[in-house]
């Protein structure tokens, strides 16, 4: 018998999704199911939403009222310890469908008027910082009912990582949740990855080029709060790479204040054309900043590591160039010395390793630490394919820690070592010593063997 084009059952199919209103309400009961019958995916979503750790219970399309008006959010996820009971709404938009402010409003409403704790809200849209939600709500709206944001990238790699590198106990359960991953990852499911920097992307870039951009000009905060989102994602995907949580870094300043962030993005625009960040390794060296030069239309992407403690200025350069065997020789390292006015010595990492003394000027002056940084072309366009900026910087990123970063290590001193206990009274038999003179006990002041000393030390015992 032949199968021509079978199509293989799946648990949950992406077949007969007929319009966004089936897509979010398929979306929705598929994630909230599967939150349900995979405990250690259910527990990761929810840790952060303020939950305690308990048996989850879901709901799908529940019905409030309103001051005498029906109002249907897309689902409820309660979760019950005791007497303590802890419930919030869930509203959910796929597809380019962007949550709407007056909606989520009578969400909160419904929520403090109910006794529940809080809001989540899922979709495509990525916010910009941790607490900060892509909608814009009245603020008296949230001091009773907590709102949180999730992007559809965010559930999909918390998904990923729980299945593929922290592990699922049972096979079954690892089954659905890896069903529930290839739902999302299909582009019916519309769950999408973040596709465009926006209209503002081509006139800004334009603008900088041409030296024009200002302060005030609004396609410039438009386009550093999309940088800021695709920082997040940028994290996400590598994190769902390597199995662990990655960063975005920020200063305590920005978490207070996140639209401060945004305006620094801006200034940074208007001074120098570029747009800054960093992300956050588990047990990496340090954070790799990452540079957009819009001017040299460049990705440069570094990280600082601490020289080591001990050695000639020449060792510590060929410590760190022996951990880069598999790094371009186009890299370039810099080396940073004790009380440093302006750069310190740079060169490219080819040239370095057939001379290490080019990255020492002055042999008397410590060396503090290094950086190692990577150039890539900046991609042009706006939206996702070839040529454009989001994937040229994925996989600038992507090389940068493939070929630098997860090969670096953290310089480490020596143990000590113990001094061998040397027998004295032996040593002045072999050596005819008088007995007179010899100690009766090892002192931490003596030397390791009576051959290193001719004489009694000034100041010592007649």
């Amino acid at each position: 018998m032949t199968e021509p084009a079978w199509q293989q059952a799946r648990l949950i199919p992406t077949s007969g999704i007929n319009g966004a209103q089936e897509q979010e309400r398929r979306a929705t009961s598929a994630l909230l199911a599967v939150m349900t019958a995979v405990k250690e995916y259910g527990r990761t979503l929810t840790k952060g939403l303020g939950a305690h750790a308990r048996d989850i219970e879901t709901f799908i399309e529940v019905e409030f009222d309103l001051d005498g008006k029906k109002v249907i959010p897309d689902g409820l996820i309660r979760v019950s310890r005791g007497s303590r009971v802890w419930t919030t709404l869930v509203e959910v938009k796929t597809g380019r469908n962007e949550l709407q402010s007056e909606q989520l409003e009578n969400y909160l409403e419904v929520a403090r008027r109910n006794g529940i704790q809080a809001l989540l809200t899922i979709s495509n849209q990525t916010s910009v910082a941790d607490g900060v939600h892509p909608a814009k709500i009245d603020k008296r709206k949230v001091k009773h009912v907590a709102l949180h944001h999730l992007a559809w990238s965010e559930v999909l790699s918390r998904a990923v990582i729980e299945k593929e590198h922290r592990g699922v106990a049972d096979p079954d359960q690892a089954y659905i949740l890896g069903e529930l991953i290839r739902y999302l990852e299909h582009p019916r499911s519309g769950a999408l990855e973040f596709e465009d920097m926006g209209s503002s992307w081509v006139p800004v870039r334009n603008a900088v080029a041409d030296g024009t951009l200002r302060q005030n000009n609004p396609e410039a905060a438009d386009v550093a709060g999309r940088f800021e989102a695709l920082l997040r994602f940028v994290a996400l995907q590598l994190g769902t790479r390597l199995g662990t949580d990655v960063t975005v870094v920020h200063s305590r300043r920005e978490l207070t204040d996140p639209g401060s962030r945004i305006s620094s993005q801006v200034a940074s625009l208007v001074e120098h054309g570029r747009l800054q960040g960093a992300l956050r390794i588990p047990n990496a060296v340090g954070p790799i900043d990452i540079t957009v030069d819009l001017r040299a239309r460049l990705v440069v992407c570094s990280v600082d590591i601490d020289a080591p403690k001990e050695g000639r200025p020449t060792t510590k350069v060929n410590w760190l160039v022996r951990q880069l065997k598999q790094t371009n020789d186009r890299a370039r390292l810099e080396c940073n010395v004790m009380n440093q006015r302006g750069n310190g010595a740079s060169d490219l990492l080819g040239r370095v390793r057939e001379n290490p003394e080019l990255l020492i000027l002055d042999p008397t002056k410590t060396i503090r630490s290094f950086t190692v940084a990577l150039n890539s072309s900046m991609g042009l366009k706006s939206a996702r394919g070839q040529g454009s900026f989001i994937d040229g910087l994925l996989a600038a990123i992507d090389a940068f820690y493939g070929e630098v970063l997860q090969s670096l290590k953290a310089w480490a001193a020596k143990p000590p070592r113990m001094r061998e206990q040397t027998d004295t009274s032996e040593l002045a038999k072999d050596q005819e010593v008088p007995p007179a003179l010899v100690a009766t006990a090892l002192s931490s002041q003596d030397g390791p063997t009576l051959e290193e000393s001719d004489s009694v030390p000034t100041g010592g015992a007649q």
